[in-house]
Formats: structure tokens, C-alpha cells, sequence
């Protein structure tokens, strides 16, 4: 394990000290206060105190608090298909990824509720720069992906996460969350990106990478949130992106994105497992193309599971509807949801730029429509 020393979440042994030296950063008290609103600080000590693993904490600290966040800024956790899953095996979940922190705690807190194996989450070294960040990560089973390296170190770092994946999945029997491209889907066109598949495949030890893949048990994940609180904070990055400039982040701009995606009205949310990925490996394996058309077809496979099992809420069918300028899905949503719609859009788009801040907003929440009539059709 300490092979992987720079990149793994703490073991067991070392979460007693790691909360002791943290509890008290303002924080992290901040966090524990919201957990806990009812209890004193001896109190919530005494339950920090009890937390001898990352188990611990993640059932008795974390659990309590993504369900008071839901409590407060959701209408609701939906879920699907978890029932399909076996209670002592490991998966891989490759899943669309809309919020920085919420989209793996939200899978986590399903799996606990459902008695499945938890998850080891990847997350990008640039968004725990903070150390009481990178303290809290690594208490809830985050490993890291380390980013801005030359193309060697890219090589050498992609290596030894896709060694511990291996490692995680086959050895410690730990389930593994990786979302399905690098960084949020800000356009909500969540698509799956080669560079993934194939860092996981660097550690294969099959002939064939299908065979490898096989042995990873993918599950596809698609999360949608009928609001997303962080819409507003992803339109500079689209505005950016139409005029073809180049995008720099603020310096806090990451932590209020977690912020803003923990406390921010999400309305309802769901949570869709996919089928375990077998027999498109097989056909895939079988079709006698090149390896990077075969990387290719996994991805598309893995993209149709996730357009299918995306739950479309009414703002989504609005934003199409308002963005082409059509009724066609007028029976998906009523009076009081267009009108809150369209004041959310007014409040998000200025008059700066305004045609194109209209359109990019739209079509964040207008995409998953678009991908889904490609398999309706």
C-alpha cells in the first residue's frame, strides 16, 4: 500500500490522529456544527473519538451529514437499480459528474443504505489544495489525480492510479468511483472521454484489454440533480469556451463550487446503476478492430447507459422546449415549473453577452434531452 502513499486515502490506522490534528480548524468545526446541531463540542469530540477507521467516520459523521444537506437544499434522493448489485463485491462505477463533492457521497450514501461496498472516489489533487481539504478527502476514501504534470509525469502519475484501482478492486475488494471524463460536465453533455479508459487500462494484465475491463466490473452511473446549484458558477467557463479564450479559474473558485453544490437548492436527484458491463466487452473484443477504435466503442457503450438511465426532470424537458423555441414536451412540465424556470434563467443570464449566456445555460440543462432522443428516436 505505501507504493501508492502520495495518491491513497489515510488507512484506518491513521484517521484517529488525522482527526485530532483537524477538528478544531474552523472548518471542519463548521462542518461537525452542521452535523451535529443538537450536540456540544465534548460531545461531538466524543464521537470523533469513537471514528478508529474510515469506515467509522463515513457511517457515523459523513452519513449524517449529506442527509442533513439533503434535508436542507433537496426535495429528495431517488435511486435505481442498486438492488441489482451484490452486497460482498467490488465494482468499478464510471459515472457522469456534475458536482465536485456530492455526486460520490450521494452514491455513497445509497451503497450504505443498501448494504453494498463503498466506494474509493478519485478527485483532482487541484481541488484539495487546502490542507483541512485534503485531511477531509482522504478521511472519506479519496484518492488523488494528480494534475498540471509534463507528459512524463502524466504517464508515470496515470500508472500508478490505474495500479491502485487494480489494487483496490482486486485485492481489497473495494468498490471504486471514477468519473467518466476529466473535470465536471459543465455543458451537461456528459460524454466519456478515451483518456480515462485508458489510464485504467495501463494495469491490465490481460492480453486483451476487454478481458481486463471484464474483470473490473464496470457499472455505468448516471446522477442528475433537477437543479443544479452551481449553474451560475459554470457560465463563465461556457462563455469562455464559445469565444474559444482560454479559461482561468479564480482562486477560490473550486471550494465555492463545493460549497455551492452542498448548500445550494438541487430539488430532487437520482441516482441510476447501470447494468454490470459483460457481454459488449465480448462483442467489443470480438469485432476485430484496432485497440483505439475498441477504447472508442467501450466509451460509446458506456455514454448509451448513462443517456438511457439519466433522469430527465421537468427543467430539462423546459430548457429544451425553451431553447429551440417549441412546445414538443409541453405534457412534461406545468405552469409553476415553467415560471420558476424562467425566473432562474432570468437571474442567470445579464444583459452582458446575453444571447449567449441564454443559450449556454439552456443547453446545460437541454443536453441530456438532445442525447436521449438519439435512443428514443
Amino acid at each position: 500500500m505505501d507504493n501508492y502513499k502520495e495518491i491513497r486515502p489515510y488507512l484506518d490506522s491513521e484517521v484517529n490522529e488525522a482527526l485530532r490534528a483537524y477538528k478544531d480548524h474552523p472548518m471542519i468545526r463548521a462542518l461537525l456544527h452542521f452535523t451535529f446541531p443538537d450536540k456540544s463540542q465534548d460531545e461531538i469530540e466524543e464521537v470523533l473519538a469513537s471514528c478508529h477507521s474510515v469506515g467509522d467516520f463515513q457511517a457515523k459523521v459523513i452519513y449524517q451529514s449529506v442527509r442533513n444537506v439533503l434535508e436542507k437544499s433537496s426535495e429528495g434522493l431517488f435511486t435505481i437499480g442498486f438492488e441489482k448489485l451484490k452486497s460482498d463485491t467490488s465494482y468499478l462505477f464510471i459515472s457522469n459528474h456534475r458536482d465536485i463533492v456530492m455526486d460520490t457521497s450521494l452514491l455513497n450514501v445509497a451503497l450504505m443504505e443498501n448494504h453494498l461496498v463503498m466506494t474509493a472516489s478519485a478527485i483532482g489533487d487541484n481541488l484539495v489544495h487546502k490542507p483541512f481539504l485534503l485531511a477531509l478527502s482522504k478521511l472519506v476514501r479519496n484518492f488523488l489525480i494528480q494534475r498540471g504534470l509534463t507528459p512524463r509525469e502524466m504517464l508515470e502519475s496515470s500508472r500508478k492510479v490505474s495500479g491502485f484501482i487494480k489494487y483496490l478492486l482486486q485485492e481489497d475488494n473495494r468498490s471504486v468511483w471514477i468519473a467518466q471524463r476529466e473535470g465536471r460536465t459543465k455543458d451537461g453533455n456528459d460524454r466519456t472521454q478515451q483518456g480515462v479508459l485508458k489510464m485504467l487500462a495501463l494495469a491490465s494484465d490481460e492480453k486483451e484489454i476487454m478481458d481486463y475491463f471484464r474483470k473490473l466490473r464496470i457499472v455505468p452511473v448516471a446522477i442528475s440533480y433537477e437543479y443544479d446549484p452551481t449553474d451560475l458558477l459554470k457560465m463563465p467557463e461556457l462563455l469562455a469556451r464559445h469565444y474559444d479564450m482560454e479559461y482561468v479559474k479564480t482562486s477560490n473558485e473550486d471550494f465555492n463550487s463545493i460549497l455551492k453544490g452542498a448548500l445550494g437548492q438541487k430539488k430532487r436527484i437520482c441516482i441510476h446503476v447501470g447494468e454490470e458491463m459483460d457481454a459488449e466487452l465480448e462483442t467489443i473484443k470480438n469485432s476485430g478492430e484496432p485497440v483505439n477504435k475498441q477504447f472508442q466503442m467501450l466509451a460509446d457503450c458506456i455514454d448509451e447507459q448513462i443517456h438511457k438511465n439519466y433522469r430527465l426532470w421537468p427543467t430539462n424537458y423546459l430548457a429544451y422546449d425553451l431553447l429551440h423555441g417549441t412546445s414538443m414536451f409541453a405534457d412534461k412540465y406545468n405552469d409553476k415549473e415553467k415560471r420558476q424556470f424562467e425566473r432562474r434563467l432570468e437571474r442567470r443570464v445579464g444583459k452582458e453577452n446575453e444571447e449567449i449566456a441564454r443559450k449556454n445555460f439552456l443547453s446545460m440543462y437541454a443536453n441530456p434531452v438532445v442525447n436521449r432522443m438519439k435512443y428514443d428516436g
